[in-house]
């Protein structure tokens, strides 16, 4: 298979807003794939995104490409393996070996060749094939159920290991992806409610309100003496991580799979700012930042024990469990109610604690891996949205010389673009401020009109505000309502911003 096929479906699913028509063409080009072994490739590249997490190459590096080639020869297997020659440069030299294969590869590639593969890299790959679609087309292409493929996904950080199986053995195949301690799991994630009692709504009786803590999710795998700790994104940060290491080798346990929440907390118990526990998770300096900000971690969940998964078992026997391994001091808070009058009570307390609110939770749900499921509602004391920034303005007067003002953008499945919802420069601190004029320049998307830069559509902020109004100024047609800064989202990717419809869902 050439790249030049895969370019052409890129291109023919971005033009098509069907989301059958788009199933069509993924499952007719990871078909393709089986013949040639490439499917896992191909399906990487087919949900905009190369299968290598990072590549050391930006915007800089890829702003002057060689003269395209005339005729297609790539291939899917040729621009992976160049990539993952390119992300394992390092040291004196790389930056000139960087370069080079950076010649090599653009030069043997043709001008659309060029445009697909540099806009991949960069994540500007915004054809509207998100990875859920990805798997519907992979059950269309190896003919099994649905269900099937994403039972598996469930058990796979990425697609392509799924895509092959699927199209190599059917749903056979499949069987094989089940939770296995040491390989994360794809997180469940919360709906959203704005407020205690319409929360509750969505259940019938009990719940488990836990405290839904301002930390960095962790899953924390242990098999013997062996522990791993990866990140809400699936990244493992094991090293960096030494506290939550400990702790899980204290356990009375052969073998474990905890879900919970890292965090850095003051000597009276409260949460330190979010900045500071991402600064822990996301530094290599253990030794340093161990000591000055020690972290501590918090459980919510159990999904294996000793040999048992709990994946499909009710969330009160999950619970059950984990109350039974894990010292009561590293378990979330958590309060078990009918009550609304106990359960908003609670949510007082825990935001009066410092802690962002509470997650109210289905006791006869499953964990619904990979899926924001109604097993699970999270409540906060205010709107919140995780949304991504399409543009930035240059400051005037006292922040002159900043890029402050940023442009909100809502996440469009139909499309894989995003719907523009206002603008703020509010909640910035003068760091904030020199923070995003570095990041967002480095994020550039093409020339500025000297006024307004816009941006590759990669960095989440999480913005609060007090409302969603009628707008004709926006394409959306609605807009924020006193939108300002709660912080950046690093933790988070694109792909997992908030949508427009939960935004119109809000008005």
């Amino acid at each position: 298979m050439l790249l030049a096929e895969v370019v052409t479906t890129h291109a023919a699913v971005a033009a098509t807003r069907s989301r059958l028509r788009k199933r069509e063409l993924l499952a007719g080009a990871l078909r393709a794939a089986s013949d040639g072994d490439e499917v896992e490739v191909v399906a990487a590249f087919l949900s905009g995104r190369p299968r290598q997490r990072r590549t050391g190459l930006g915007w800089r590096t890829l702003a002057e490409l060689p003269p395209p080639a005339e005729e297609p020869t790539l291939t899917p297997g040729d621009v992976d393996a160049a990539l993952t020659r390119v992300a394992a440069l390092a040291g004196a030299g790389s930056q000139a070996a960087r370069a080079a294969a950076v010649d090599e590869l653009f030069g043997r590639a043709t001008g659309e060749e060029q445009d697909f593969v540099r806009r991949l890299i960069l994540g500007q790959l915004r054809q509207g094939a998100l990875d859920s679609l990805l798997l519907d087309a992979v059950a269309d292409a190896a003919e099994v159920p649905a269900a099937a493929v994403r039972r598996a996904a469930m058990f796979s950080g990425p697609s392509g290991p799924i895509a092959r199986a699927a199209l190599d053995g059917g749903a056979s195949a499949l069987e094989s992806f089940r939770l296995e301690p040491g390989r994360p799991v794809r997180p469940m994630l919360a709906a959203s409610a704005p407020d205690v009692a319409t929360a509750l709504e969505r259940f019938d009786g009990e719940v488990a309100a836990d405290t839904k803590l301002d930390g960095v999710r962790v899953q924390v795998h242990r098999r013997g003496d062996d522990v791993a700790v990866f990140t809400r994104s699936l990244d493992d940060v094991t090293e960096r991580l030494g506290e939550v290491v400990e702790l899980a080798r204290s356990l009375d346990v052969t073998a474990v799979v905890l879900d919970g929440e890292a965090i850095a907390l003051d000597d009276a118990g409260r949460p330190r700012p979010f900045q500071e526990t991402a600064s822990r998770t996301g530094s290599h300096d253990t030794d340093a930042l161990g000591t000055t900000l020690p972290l501590s971690v918090r459980f919510f969940d159990l999904l294996h024990h000793d040999g048992t998964d709990l994946v499909d078992a009710p969330a009160r026997d999950r619970l059950a469990a984990l109350d039974a391994v894990v010292p009561a001091d590293a378990v979330v808070p958590r309060l078990v109610s009918a009550d609304p009058d106990e359960v908003q009570a609670f949510f007082a307390a825990t935001v009066a604690g410092g802690n962002e609110g509470l997650v109210l939770k289905d006791l006869d749900a499953p964990y619904a891996a990979g899926r924001r499921g109604a097993g699970w509602v999270k409540v906060k004391p205010r709107h919140t949205l995780d949304l991504v920034v399409l543009a930035v303005e240059w400051g005037s007067g006292r922040r002159r010389g900043w890029l402050s003002n940023i442009h909100l953008g809502a996440r469009d499945p139909e499309t894989g673009g995003f719907v523009m919802l206002g603008k703020t420069f509010k909640g910035m601190t003068d760091a904030t401020l020199a923070w995003q004029t570095e990041r967002f320049l480095d994020l550039a998307e093409g020339p500025t009109d000297g006024y307004v830069v816009t941006v590759r559509p990669e960095q989440v902020v999480e913005v609060a505000f007090d409302g969603v109004q009628r707008s004709t100024r926006y394409p959306g047609g609605m807009a924020l309502r006193f939108a300002r800064v709660v912080r950046y989202r690093h933790d988070k990717t694109a792909d997992e911003a908030d949508t427009v419809g939960t935004v119109r869902a809000l008005r």
